[in-house]
């Protein structure tokens, strides 16, 4: 399932990331790789802001939806 419909404070682990390669090396420098643990700590109208790698990012719904968990 994509990030987005993933439950607030239930750790994750990321099964795939999506999207163009440009778009995947984004997301891989900020820590979303496969294998990696994400949780969720906010949703607001599908934007998200989760945990990952001991960091807290913030990322908009079009990229979460690439991120599958």
């Amino acid at each position: 399932m994509p990030l987005t419909m993933a439950q607030t404070g239930v750790p994750n682990t990321i099964k795939r990331v999506g999207g163009k390669e440009e778009t995947k090396k984004f997301l891989e420098n900020l820590g979303f790789v496969t294998g990696g643990i994400v949780t969720v700590v906010s949703e607001i109208n599908g934007n998200v802001i989760v945990n990952v790698k001991d960091s807290r990012v913030a990322i908009g719904r079009d990229m979460a939806n690439r991120i599958m968990v």
